[in-house]
This record gives structure tokens, C-alpha cells and sequence, in this order.
């Protein structure tokens, strides 16, 4: 594991390299506008992927890297991952964006312009929670690439039965809220969860190339 600051148009961010020995692809993944690359399910993903030849960059916008509490607007934050993704591209295997929550609408947002071979959505926010008539559907619809979708059963910001239909793969995580946590009554552990999300990964990565 290897750590890189990186200067963008919206100051400097972080990215944190898991490695494959020798890498077809490499998923780039960043946060959600409350939290880091600690989210359980990013450093699920970094532990199991590059064993499947698949590097990992964990990307810390800048906002988080500057110390901040409050994500910028979806602009800045676009900003940030164009400003990154030179750095994600120059080991030279194709990239996959993603991210988790508002890190996944920022892959979707930029996945063309960016030249990414797929997106990668993991808790993606499709409206506010109780706001349904808030649509981010658009974003996820237009990312242009092949895109995987991984949702929590019990998501407020968006259940799997919420999503339209359109070209895109979504895995729904049972009884898992927006972070993939799981109640303690539910008929599925913890650990349970985060398998459904690597093998789901994994699976689809490979398909990939």
C-alpha cells in the first residue's frame, strides 16, 4: 500500500494504492460526502480485488484531505476526481470510476469525458431520502459505460425497487442500509454483507477483461 498527494483545480488530494502484482484493471474508488475511504465496503474491495489482478486507488478528495466536514458542490468535487485521474490512469491498465454514495455520481457524471472503461456505484444515492421526486436517475443513466450498481435493501436514499430500468447491472445488498450495515435481526450477517459486495465485484471486474 502506497500513498500519493496529488494537486487538482480544487486542491490537493490523496490516493491510496492496493496494488495488484500484475494489474488488468484498476478501480478507482471514492468517497461519500459523509465519510472516507474507511467505508467498510472500499476497504473490503481494496483487500480482496488485487488478488483477482486488479488494483485499487482509494481516491480522498480534497475536501477531506483539507481537514473540511462538509463536502463542496458536485462541480468542485467533479473537479477534484478530473484533477486525479491522470495519476489513476499512468500505471496504464484501463480504469474503472467509481465511489460510494456521492462519489459514485461524480464516476457517473465524468465516466465519458474521463475515457473510464466502467462505472462502479456503490450506495448510489438516487434522490434525498424521503424526496423521491428528487431524481438523480439521469446522472446514473447517463454514465455511458458498462455500470454495476450495488444497493442496500433498506437504502433511504434509494431501495433497489426505486431504480428505473436501464443499461446498467444493479446487486442488491438484503436488509443493508446506506453504509451496507445490516440489523442485527436480519437473516444476514455483517460479514455476509460485505462478501455479497466483493463477489459481486469481482465477478463483474472479471467480466470486464
Amino acid at each position: 500500500m502506497t500513498s500519493k498527494i496529488v494537486g487538482t483545480e480544487a486542491g490537493d488530494a490523496r490516493i491510496t494504492w492496493h496494488a495488484a502484482r500484475k494489474a488488468r484493471l484498476v478501480l478507482a474508488l471514492s468517497h461519500g460526502a459523509g465519510g472516507g475511504i474507511e467505508a467498510r465496503d472500499l476497504q473490503a474491495l481494496a483487500a480482496v480485488l488485487p488478488v483477482h489482478g486488479v488494483s485499487v486507488a482509494l481516491v480522498e478528495q480534497p475536501w477531506r484531505v483539507a481537514g473540511k466536514k462538509v463536502a463542496p458542490a458536485p462541480r468542485t468535487l467533479d473537479a477534484g476526481w478530473r484533477g486525479v485521474w491522470p495519476a489513476l490512469a499512468a500505471p496504464g491498465p484501463p480504469v474503472v470510476s467509481g465511489g460510494r454514495s456521492a462519489g459514485a455520481r461524480v464516476a457517473c457524471r465524468t465516466a465519458r469525458e474521463l475515457g473510464a472503461v466502467a462505472v462502479l456505484a456503490l450506495g448510489f444515492p438516487l434522490h434525498p431520502p424521503g424526496r423521491p421526486e428528487k431524481s438523480r436517475a439521469e446522472e446514473l443513466l447517463g454514465a455511458g459505460v458498462p455500470t454495476l450498481v450495488v444497493q442496500g435493501g433498506r437504502d433511504p436514499f434509494g431501495k433497489p425497487a426505486e431504480f428505473p430500468e436501464g443499461d446498467y447491472t444493479l446487486i442488491e445488498v438484503p436488509h443493508a442500509d446506506h453504509g451496507f450495515a445490516v440489523p442485527r435481526r436480519a437473516d444476514i450477517e455483517p460479514e455476509g454483507a460485505v462478501t455479497i459486495i466483493t463477489d459481486a465485484v469481482v465477478a463483474w471486474t472479471a467480466a470486464l477483461g
